[in-house]
């Protein structure tokens, strides 16, 4: 498989909407499907979509170990309302002990090169085991989250992982997954009504202020870097 079937299914599901595609995607790639949930808005959207309507497609998260205590809640919340199984992947035990003992526990704030270290080391790393064996991913990024995300498509081929990335909320805003879950009795993150737009470890994620870019409030401190942990590598 490679990045030609990015642009079949681009083709083929262009006027699908995302419950139709992921039920025609779990066919095509049955038991080789998966979806990444950090229980941010956008991601509890897609797993609603995926418990409700019982489409078989694995649902997983990255526990960095680094997460709010808000974010533990939702994941709590969505596993009772569900009653479906989420996998969980940590990070590597070893390499994350070498990296926390010889840099301290709060280097990722010294530079850009250990804050990259610290994201490969507590989600990149686990990724690549939980895509282990599969064909698709399905994930929940929003091409209104910001610049970099603006150009990219239905489907993506990721050239790291070697499968077909399918982003079934692309052309959703933010307010479109608010009311989705409104109407739907979703559970939400609440640091999300909070100011928080996109959460991610605790460390490293603040509440954005008025006017800013929905990504601001992740790893602030590099300034205009491009805001990315390495699981979207374009």
């Amino acid at each position: 498989m490679d990045k030609s079937v990015a642009v079949q299914l681009n083709h083929e599901f262009k006027e699908k909407g995302p419950v139709e595609a992921l039920r025609g995607l779990a066919s095509r790639f049955e038991g080789r499907i998966v979806f990444t949930t950090s229980f941010g808005i956008e991601d509890q959207v897609i797993t609603d979509m995926i418990f409700k309507e019982e489409i078989p497609v694995k649902v997983v998260t990255l526990d960095t170990g680094r997460l709010f205590e808000e974010t533990y809640k939702v994941y709590s919340r969505t596993l009772e309302q569900y009653q479906k199984p989420i996998y969980a992947y940590y990070p590597d035990a070893e390499q994350l002990g070498k990296f926390v003992t010889g840099k301290g526990p709060n280097s990722f704030y010294l530079s850009v090169e250990n804050r990259k270290q610290c994201c490969h080391l507590r989600k990149v790393e686990p990724l690549g085991r939980a895509l282990h064996g599969m064909s698709c991913w399905v994930t929940g990024i929003r091409a209104s989250q910001s610049q970099n995300r603006e150009e990219m498509r239905f489907f993506e081929w990721d050239d790291a992982f070697s499968v077909v990335k399918y982003n079934p909320l692309l052309q959703w805003g933010l307010e479109d997954c608010r009311e989705y879950v409104k109407v739907n009795h979703v559970p939400y993150n609440v640091l999300h009504d909070r100011g928080f737009v996109s959460i991610g470890c605790a460390p490293c994620t603040r509440a954005i202020r008025p006017g800013e870019d929905s990504r601001a409030g992740r790893w602030w401190w590099e300034g205009n870097s491009k805001k990315e942990c390495g699981l979207h590598s374009h």
